[in-house]
């Protein structure tokens, strides 16, 4: 078992936070990029804007 200090982390795409490793995201942890649904959500906002 790894200690939490020992688990791999990301920063947010979105707010630039760090973000720690969640067994949720064991399959698909390369894939990640949001902390959270909200940045996500502002994400796809501040795209659609920026697109027109």
């Amino acid at each position: 078992m790894r200690r939490k200090g020992e688990l791999p982390t990301k920063t947010c795409v979105q707010c630039g936070r760090p973000m720690t490793w969640r067994k949720s995201w064991a399959r698909n942890w390369d894939n990640v990029l949001y902390c959270s649904d909200r940045c996500q959500a502002d994400a796809k906002k501040n795209h659609a804007r920026a697109k027109g």
